[in-house]
């Protein structure tokens, strides 16, 4: 009650979301399950993270999925009375085809994770499943990211459905329920397959919606890198499909960057004693925040390198957080097997 309260949800329905929210958050109400329940779809492709936390703040794009979410609820308490059953809980389609490191870009992350854990806490059991389609290689550590926000319960219904996944979403949705592009029969009146009248596809949001030209970010680490010299931060990576993450700024002018691969274990190698991983390179941190991802294909020592060589009179401060993001291994089995 207190979260309903201060979220205003019995007035939310008369709210409206900002016109760049409204055109670039990739989700829609779209159909019925075969129970009556409405389904709601994510297509992760079109979320352009960055682009929307640039344009508005952490706390629109919050209260955005508290209000599909009573709207989804209002649905539910119509279909219970054209039903004459109750219906109380809501199907979820995520289409995971075109997730990329980018979608790792950690103040977005931080922002899903915050929904989730608002969602567990406040419309506990509200989801029926959690239907997960076109699952890449990268979608283990994108969910081991999300799931210690979320209860066992909730995890036991993720499903996530292999290449013949259009034949499985039909045991869950009649086929003039669900999209042409899902798999059923269902179009736009103007006979569009993707029902775009109903769910948003997203896209790259056009920079003239940006507010500010970077989010604000705590760093876990702050060094001072000499005149002509570099700081190695060591990273171990103890098997591939890992994912090496990094958010840095620096004060007092550019700095260089670049990602190396050790061939000797134990101590200090040049970067010309490496292998170049990501190609060193100077960045303009010092007016905006740099962050980055990679997934590592091998195991070793990855070193992110932070390069002040080519000042000889200024020294560099820097801020940064580095972080190793581990697979989900139940999820990483059930892909390797499609």
């Amino acid at each position: 009650m207190k979260f309903r309260k201060q979220q205003d949800l019995d007035n939310i329905l008369a709210w409206q979301p900002s016109e760049v929210v409204r055109l670039y958050e990739p989700s829609g109400f779209c159909g019925h399950d075969r129970e009556g329940s409405p389904v709601w779809y994510h297509i992760i492709r079109g979320l352009d993270l960055k682009g929307l936390l640039l344009s508005v703040s952490k706390q629109e794009l919050l209260r955005f999925n508290f209000w599909s979410l009573e709207l989804l609820l209002r649905d539910c308490e119509q279909q219970s009375q054209k039903l004459g059953k109750k219906v109380e809980k809501i199907s979820t389609v995520f289409d995971f085809e075109g997730l990329s490191l980018r979608h790792l870009w950690k103040p977005g992350v931080e922002l899903i994770q915050e929904f989730f854990s608002a969602l567990e806490a406040n419309y506990p059991e509200i989801l029926k499943n959690l239907i997960v389609v076109k699952a890449p290689k990268l979608f283990p550590v994108a969910f081991n990211l999300i799931k210690p926000y979320i209860t066992e319960e909730t995890r036991r219904k993720v499903l996530i459905l292999g290449g013949n996944w259009k034949q499985e979403l039909l045991k869950f949705i009649s086929p003039d329920q669900l999209p042409v592009e899902f798999g059923g029969t269902m179009t736009d009146p103007d006979g569009n397959p993707k029902c775009l009248t109903k769910i948003n596809y997203g896209g790259d949001v056009p920079q003239h919606y940006f507010l500010r030209n970077h989010v604000r970010v705590q760093y876990d680490h702050q060094a001072t890198v000499g005149r002509g010299s570099s700081l190695q931060v060591d990273n171990e990576i103890l098997f591939p499909g890992c994912v090496l993450r990094w958010q840095f700024a620096s004060d007092g002018g550019d700095i260089g960057f670049g990602v190396f691969l050790k061939t000797k274990m134990g101590e200090r190698q040049r970067a010309a004693e490496m292998t170049e991983v990501l190609a060193s390179q100077r960045y303009n941190a010092h007016m905006v925040p740099e962050d980055g991802s990679l997934t590592c294909t091998e195991a070793g020592v990855y070193v992110l390198r932070f390069d002040n060589t080519y000042s000889l009179i200024h020294p560099k401060h820097i801020s940064y957080t580095v972080e190793v993001l581990l697979p989900d291994q139940t999820s990483l089995e059930k892909i390797e097997k499609f």
